[in-house]
């Protein structure tokens, strides 16, 4: 738990990149991915978003959701000029003559600010390839004295801290008498959190429901270096973007 992290010394990645699939995309899945592939092979590139919408038989939400998720940058429309454009396009459909729905250019948005991005990633397909929700209300959980996980490692066994971060996992294996553990992911690292019966109930919506919180614990440490926080108390925690707050559902 002392080495220096040298992980960056082993990435490979280099040029390339990582695509996700439009089955992964909210509202998709692998049934109308197929379908829009489908329809491209056998008729040619779709022109723009009301060609897709009418030849793949797309709806406005699954057209905003892909919108959000940047699917509509090869028609060079930025996320915020897609979805304002989302309504309309899902008006073309094959019951029409084709063009009969007119679309209005939409205005000259402002681009999305650094969290209003993460807040589309997030909705629109899960994850944000290029940065972390924590990172945006970092300044703010410093202010209050909660602490990065990567820097747990130098912290007094028996403290107790708060920690802030997006729940990736809730598991309550039935061979754990009711414990339910949990990950809890910042811009730093991951830490396992350990949330008692009596806790749980207490806190049951929020240690739920709450995609991303701050935990507040007594932190454990194993022989082996393992870093555990067993919380004593769950709040729900939000990323604010320029004209509201919004969790990161």
């Amino acid at each position: 738990r002392d080495a220096p992290d040298r992980s960056a010394e082993h990435r490979r990645d280099g040029a390339f990149a990582v695509r996700l699939g439009l089955a992964d995309v909210t509202s998709i899945g692998a049934k109308v991915a197929e379908r829009i592939v489908a329809e491209r092979d056998a008729h040619g590139p779709y022109r723009d978003m009301a060609d897709l919408s009418r030849r793949a038989d797309l709806d406005a939400t699954q057209l905003e959701a892909l919108a959000a998720a940047g699917a509509f940058e090869c028609f060079d429309l930025r996320p915020r000029q897609a979805l304002w454009l989302a309504g309309e396009a899902a008006q073309d459909r094959a019951d029409y003559l084709p063009g009969a729905v007119v679309v209005v250019q939409p205005p000259l948005l402002p681009l999305l600010n650094d969290a209003e991005q993460v807040v589309y990633d997030l909705w629109a397909t899960g994850i944000s390839p290029d940065d972390h929700p924590i990172r945006h209300v970092r300044d703010r959980l410093d202010a209050r004295g909660v602490m990065r996980i990567d820097r747990l490692g130098g912290a007094e066994s028996g403290r107790r801290i708060e920690v802030g971060g997006v729940v990736t996992h809730r598991q309550r294996p039935a061979t754990a008498s009711g414990i339910t553990f949990m990950n809890l992911e910042d811009e730093s690292g991951t830490l396992n959190v350990i949330a008692s019966v009596g806790v749980w109930s207490r806190y049951r919506r929020i240690a739920r429901e709450a995609p991303a919180m701050v935990v507040r614990g007594i932190l454990e440490r194993s022989r082996e270096g393992v870093v555990n926080l067993v919380a004593d108390r769950f709040e729900p925690l939000t990323v604010s973007t320029t004209n509201r707050s919004r969790d990161f559902r």
